[in-house]
């Protein structure tokens, strides 16, 4: 088992939530059960995931609870290229944060390289 709190990689996915849930924020009211949703779905996921898999007895079971993760981080990437299509979100502010996923994205693959599955 790993502490979650201690890795980075979970460290970044808290921040990007914290992230999406101020953007989404400011994204209009008809979108609440569309969009914003799933925006804040998918960034909760991420840390979520990380942490779920640092408590399981095997690093296999961690492995696949990072690929949920990576996963979530991509389908994340896409929704903030929707809101910025849709011009909710800059498209600096998008790239900014869509370049903080990628590093995430990065770290979990490293994570998983880390674990000799």
């Amino acid at each position: 088992m790993h502490n979650f709190k201690e890795l980075k990689v979970w460290q970044a996915g808290m921040e990007v939530c914290k992230t999406i849930f101020e953007l989404t924020r400011q994204f209009p009211g008809e979108e609440r059960f569309g969009l914003i949703s799933q925006m804040t779905r998918s960034a909760i996921s991420i840390p979520s995931n990380i942490a779920e898999g640092c408590g399981r007895k095997s690093n296999k079971e961690f492995y696949q609870f990072l690929n949920i993760a990576l996963g979530s981080s991509f389908e994340l990437e896409t929704q903030v290229i929707i809101a910025r299509d849709f011009r909710y979100i800059s498209a600096e502010k998008a790239d900014i944060v869509c370049g903080s996923i990628v590093e995430i994205q990065k770290m979990i693959g490293g994570l998983q390289k880390s674990l000799n599955i």
